[in-house]
This record gives C-alpha cells, structure tokens and sequence, in this order.
C-alpha cells in the first residue's frame, strides 16, 4: 500500500516499509542506465523473533522485461529481529528504463521453532524525471 512516507505491507507481525529514490548522480540518462536506491525499514511488530535468511526480488523495468534475483540475507547480514525491533539498510537497483517496480519477499524464520515464512515486500514504482507522462 503506498502511503506519504512509502510503501507498506504486514504479514504475520512483519512490517516491511520501502522508500525508494532516484539517484540523478548516478544515472546517465543518455546511456540507457537509471539508478535508484531504497531504503527498507523491516519492523517485527509480532511476539517472536525473526531471522531473515534469504531474499527473492522480481524486477521489472518499463518495457516489461524481468529480472529475478535470489541471495542470502540482506547487505551482508542475515539479522535476527525481536519483537518491538526494526532493521534498516539501504540497497539499490539499476534499469535501462526511465520507470520499473519491485517486488518481492525475505525468507524468514521463527528463532525457537524453526517455522520458516515468507514476509512479503510491497510492490513498489521506481519513477524517474526522465519518463515520458501518458494519459491512461
């Protein structure tokens, strides 16, 4: 759900919050190549903790072509979150398209008991000053 300060989504106590940006700096409009960076805020709001283990985003640029990327963890860590704790980091994604979303989930697991979850990660809209404005 996209709200002022980013986009949401809670599921089982998991509060994943996505605020992306685009990064002028970076990107060479002229050479096919935009960049964004995100910030994910991760808020265990739920009564167990959660260790996030794995990652899976679908990217999808402006012409509708997908890229799928797997990993372990996030950054580098795979964090274990307790209840009333958030995890943030900031990570980016580069396009040869002037828009595209993200998607995707983290892989989590139940410290304790070992159940295993998908959190969901919001879609959400990568939009640069360089698309072109259509009227639906």
């Amino acid at each position: 759900m996209r709200q002022q300060d980013g986009y949401s989504l809670t599921t089982r106590g998991i509060r994943i919050t996505v605020r992306p940006f685009y990064l002028e700096e970076q990107s060479a409009p002229d050479e096919g190549r935009f960049v964004w960076a995100y910030r994910v805020e991760i808020a265990n709001e739920g009564a167990v903790a959660v260790q996030l283990t794995h990652r899976s985003w679908s990217i999808t640029d402006a012409m509708g072509r997908v890229q799928k990327v797997h990993g372990p963890g996030v950054v580098g860590e795979q964090p274990v979150i307790a209840p009333g704790e958030t995890f943030e980091y900031t990570s980016g994604a580069p396009l040869p398209t002037p828009s595209g979303f993200m998607e995707g989930a983290y892989h989590m697991v139940v410290q304790g008991t070992g159940e295993a979850f998908d959190a969901a990660i919001p879609a959400f809209s990568l939009d640069s000053p360089h698309q072109a404005m259509r009227l639906h």
